[in-house]
């Protein structure tokens, strides 16, 4: 009989395919570690997960046509946001691989590592223009087509959706109030503009079809047979399943009857669309008049797109320097200068700034600024800066001091970095675009009707009560529904 003393060790074959597993599992391991970025990204899709298995719930119960069409447009968003950050994910896992690849190389030549700030892109007052013919606007003739219509913005991994409208012949464009406002956007990033449409017209009570059959057959099958048909007869839940400890697996959603948002129209805007003012953009429209949630679309959407760049609303530098005041070479005055948009501040003491005191002075920092590092001054035996700027015709050079090349160098440093995000950004740096920010995100209020899915009650929240027939009277399920719901809509902005 074998047996296996402490000095005996197991061996592989070398060039075996049990070792090649290993190594590429090792490999594996190393390469795709969880960053902290990574795990950020994880927690948002399982939290789309779960706000995804209760707009299926909530879909699969409704009995009012409003209802329906808010819980179709919740599962619609929280897909689309689960498909972003699996691909945002998935460019990470690029990046990292590449990034390794290229350390790794030995012919990699030298990169540039100097990268553009990141900025905020906010879009509002949008608004939609309808072509009715004249038969139906002016002499409001046949029928009073209606659809229920929102739309989807996105940009790189934010995606937000705006208010649900219901359009008619009676509207002469659609209209939505909302600002969003993106926080992480590059220079070149693509807005992704996609307009939904759903006709209003339909009966949506099919959700709950099932339901009130397995409520009636249950109620003649006895209730050891009746509670088997409900189980059988309940809609498949669209949570993700444990895979042995690992992540989840991220399983479609299951058909679940109810209305069907498609897309109408798409739009994408870029850096060049950004202007500080109302602009009309074009439209790809992607229905036709033989579809059910067709709108005559004039082929436009108005908007308000505006940006702001970090280097514009933040303190890009500041630290203590010295400034020549007037022509005597001796003229030297202590100040604390701010680098922030396209001024350098030049403040009397740190204390000022929070004081909300006037700076002493301000120097313009613009793409046509020119600065240049001098030769030591003999006299205060320091390196100093030169700015000129053009003013009326007239070139104007300011001199500013530091103690040593090492703080020169990091002024020089943020100048350029200055200059390079400018030209990045473009437009956007000639001056400070104004973003409103976008008010908190409420629930959808939703009369208390007979039969509906929630009865008034004290804001924000909504009690459940029993619906056509469904056991929603359990407290669990209705504290989960709630929960959902609210901080759905209160984490949508």
């Amino acid at each position: 009989m074998f047996c296996r003393n402490q000095s005996a060790r197991a061996t592989i074959a070398r060039g075996s395919a049990l070792e090649m597993e290993i190594r590429r599992g090792k490999f594996r391991q190393s390469i795709f570690m969880d960053t902290p970025q990574d795990s950020d990204i994880q927690k948002k899709i399982d939290y789309e997960i779960r706000m995804r298995e209760g707009a299926c719930k909530l879909l699969a119960a409704c009995s009012q046509r409003d209802q329906a069409l808010e819980a179709s447009k919740s599962l619609l968003t929280c897909n689309s946001r689960i498909m972003a950050y699996m691909s945002e994910l998935q460019r990470m896992k690029e990046a990292q691989v590449m990034q390794r690849v290229a350390r790794r190389s030995s012919d990699a030549g030298p990169m540039d590592d100097r990268s553009p700030c990141k900025g905020k892109v906010a879009i509002s007052d949008l608004r939609i223009p309808l072509m009715w013919k004249d038969t139906e606007y002016f002499k409001n003739k046949g029928e009073l087509h209606r659809c229920a219509v929102f739309c989807l913005l996105q940009l790189g991994g934010e995606i937000f959706d705006t208010d649900m409208v219901m359009v008619d012949r009676t509207l002469t464009d659609i209209c939505f109030d909302n600002t969003i406002v993106f926080n992480e956007a590059s220079p070149g990033f693509e807005l992704r503009l996609e307009l939904y449409s759903c006709c209003s017209e339909d009966d949506y009570s099919a959700g709950s079809t099932p339901r009130k059959l397995a409520s009636k057959l249950s109620s003649s099958l006895g209730r050891s047979s009746g509670k088997k048909l409900r189980a059988a007869l309940e809609p498949g839940a669209c949570s993700p399943v444990s895979n042995g400890g690992a992540a989840p697996l991220l399983l479609p959603v299951p058909p679940v009857p109810g209305p069907k948002y498609h897309l109408l129209a798409h739009t994408t805007l870029t850096l060049s669309h950004v202007q500080d003012s109302f602009r009309t953009h074009d439209l790809t429209i992607t229905g036709n008049e033989e579809c059910s949630y067709w709108l005559p679309l004039y082929g436009s959407a108005c908007c308000r797109l505006a940006a702001q760049p970090h280097c514009m609303t933040q303190q890009m530098m500041s630290g203590c320097l010295r400034v020549k005041l007037g022509g005597d070479p001796q003229g030297w005055t202590n100040v604390y200068a701010i680098l922030k948009g396209t001024n350098l501040f030049c403040y009397r003491r740190q204390e000022d700034i929070e004081a909300n005191v006037e700076p002493l002075l301000t120097i313009g920092i613009n793409k046509e600024t020119r600065i240049r590092a001098a030769e030591r001054d003999p006299h205060s035996k320091a390196q100093s800066i030169c700015i000129s700027n053009q003013y009326g015709g007239e070139e104007v050079t300011h001199t500013l001091a530091t103690d040593c090349r090492e703080d020169t160098q990091r002024w020089m440093e943020a100048f350029w970095q200055q200059f390079f995000d400018m030209s990045q950004w473009k437009q956007c740096c000639d001056e400070l675009m104004k973003i409103d920010q976008p008010s908190p995100r409420k629930p959808a209020l939703i009369t208390a009707k007979q039969g509906s899915l929630y009865h008034e009650m004290a804001p924000p929240l909504s009690t459940p009560p029993s619906c056509e027939g469904l056991l929603l009277q359990d407290n669990a399920v209705s504290a989960e529904i709630r929960a959902l719901l609210s901080s759905y809509y209160s984490d949508s902005y």
